[in-house]
């Protein structure tokens, strides 16, 4: 068979990642580039697209320069970029003010106005199937409209972070169905920008770029980048997805059967649907799949990862400084630490992880973090476990709402990513708490970058189809439940769903002091 290449590029918050991926699924090159990061304001969330345009252009260079092969035989680029984020252009397609991100809050006030606009969240769920959050691009283009009119009235177009880089790779405007689904805009069921929404909130669709499936070719590679890069002339580019939903394709959840799940900073619980569900209670996000006619759903909770670095920063100074005099890697002293000292249920130590309050299953910025039924006998290594346990607690209840909508969506798996997913402890702890396989994939350390490879393989014929471009993936590890634990994390679990609705107006009454 002869060999075949397709690039993945991910925009993520902090950096660019570049991959290389052949058609059996390897990753031969990678490259990260970093960008910075502005908070002009308290909640404020902002970078310059133009970061982004340079570290594409540094990390595709250097791939295809490490991958040793002739660049001829690369088919196609996909693209993977944090969702949300609003970049606005003028009429000579210029960038108009510093694109605001995904984790920006400065919008809640516009996102109450729109849902008061259509009468309220369930008629909102009737256009989008989702709710209108803070972090959402139809906030800030009212933002923008209501805080910033003279900017307002230059646009052109609005652009997601990826469709700006491919409007520069290739001079197109577009997007595609996963990214446009999380603008809170976009008639999921339909897959359409949803014309009725637009015109209760005055907001023109000649603003919003046309949309197509995530593996449909939406342009070609200009010349000049070709030249600057070393790709082929007139390379195609892909619709790729957003990276919360192109990450989890990266990891094979396509249809339904597999649970996936991410623990990074935050955590994603996810899974791919046949069919598309009507989101009843709001609290989950339902988009549309990269693979056309089908749908991912999922919850997201705040501090996942987060909790775990938050445990290390503040409580593990000793630990940090002989990971650093043994030259081995904290996180894996602390797993080994953590497994030889404590044991399962952490000695009835119960952890809420709402650090920086919480998204799903409950959407409240009040929230706050809890170690409940601490005393004298718990270890620093029970502490530290019981993060561990919270973190994995909070992923089922997410889990618990995405079987409420269906009971017939059978898991018989878990899929898990991100860095926390190294841990074999974690691991551990996540197959005991749900009691089920959970199982690591090549591919899913690189992140969106993987997913949005295997999206442009199949826009170039390489794969047939989504589902056929994911047999490529390979187990890597197996961890299965232990029968053993059951009893206690079963005993545990229900403690902690009890642990938020008594502490809800405590939550509420210590964050107006």
């Amino acid at each position: 068979m002869k060999n075949e290449y397709v690039i993945g590029i991910d925009i993520g918050t902090s950096g660019c990642k570049s991959i290389i991926v052949d058609n059996m699924g390897e990753v031969i090159a990678s490259a990260l580039e970093e960008y910075k990061l502005y908070t002009p304001n308290p909640g404020w969330a902002e970078q310059n697209p133009d970061d982004w345009w340079i570290a594409i252009l540094k990390t595709v260079k250097q791939v295809v320069k490490k991958a040793l092969i002739d660049p001829i035989s690369i088919k196609g680029i996909g693209l993977s970029g944090q969702m949300h984020g609003l970049v606005a252009l003028d009429n000579n397609f210029n960038i108009i003010r510093p694109a605001i991100l995904w984790n920006d809050q400065r919008t809640y006030k516009q996102c109450q106005e729109i849902i008061n606009a259509v009468g309220g969240q369930d008629k909102l769920l009737r256009y989008t199937n989702n709710g209108m959050l803070p972090g959402y691009t139809g906030g800030k283009i009212l933002w923008l409209k209501e805080e910033e009119p003279e900017n307002y009235q230059r646009v052109k177009i609005f652009l997601n972070p990826k469709d700006y880089i491919r409007y520069k790779l290739t001079g197109e405007i577009a997007t595609e169905v996963s990214d446009a689904s999380g603008t809170g805009l976009f008639d999921v069921k339909n897959r359409k920008w949803n014309e009725e929404l637009l015109k209760i909130l005055d907001i023109s669709k000649e603003l919003l770029p046309k949309c197509y499936e995530s593996p449909e070719i939406t342009g070609h590679l200009s010349d000049d980048v070709s030249f600057y890069t070393g790709l082929p002339k007139n390379l195609p580019v892909t619709g790729g997805g957003g990276d919360s939903v192109i990450q989890t394709t990266g990891t094979g959840l396509i249809k339904e059967g597999i649970l996936g799940t991410t623990i990074g900073t935050a955590g994603i619980i996810a899974m791919g649907l046949n069919n598309f569900k009507f989101n009843s209670t709001g609290k989950l996000q339902i988009f549309c799949n990269n693979a056309p006619n089908k749908w991912h759903i999922m919850g997201v909770t705040l501090s996942a990862g987060g909790s775990f670095q938050w445990f290390k920063n503040t409580l593990s100074k000793y630990e940090i400084e002989q990971a650093l005099i043994n030259g081995i890697d904290v996180y894996k002293l602390l797993d080994e630490k953590v497994k030889a000292e404590s044991q399962a249920g952490s000695k009835n130590l119960i952890f809420l992880p709402y650090l920086i309050g919480e998204r799903c299953p409950y959407p409240d910025p009040n929230a706050k973090g809890v170690f409940f039924g601490l005393t004298l006998r718990h270890t620093f290594s029970d502490i530290a476990r019981a993060v561990m346990e919270g973190v994995i607690y909070s992923f089922r209840q997410v889990y618990e709402l995405i079987i409420d909508m269906d009971k017939s969506l059978a898991v018989k798996e878990i899929r898990v990513s991100g860095g926390g997913s190294v841990s074999k402890l974690w691991r551990q702890i996540h197959a005991d708490i749900f009691q089920l396989p959970v199982k690591t994939v090549s591919g899913s350390k690189e992140g969106g970058a993987y997913g949005a490879a295997l999206v442009a393989g199949v826009g170039c014929k390489i794969w047939n189809n989504l589902e056929e471009a994911t047999q490529v993936l390979k187990i890597e590890a197996e961890t299965e439940p232990d029968l053993k634990n059951k009893e206690i994390y079963e005993e545990l679990y229900e403690i902690y769903k009890e642990m938020y609705p008594n502490l809800k107006g405590l939550f509420d009454k210590i964050s107006k002091i």
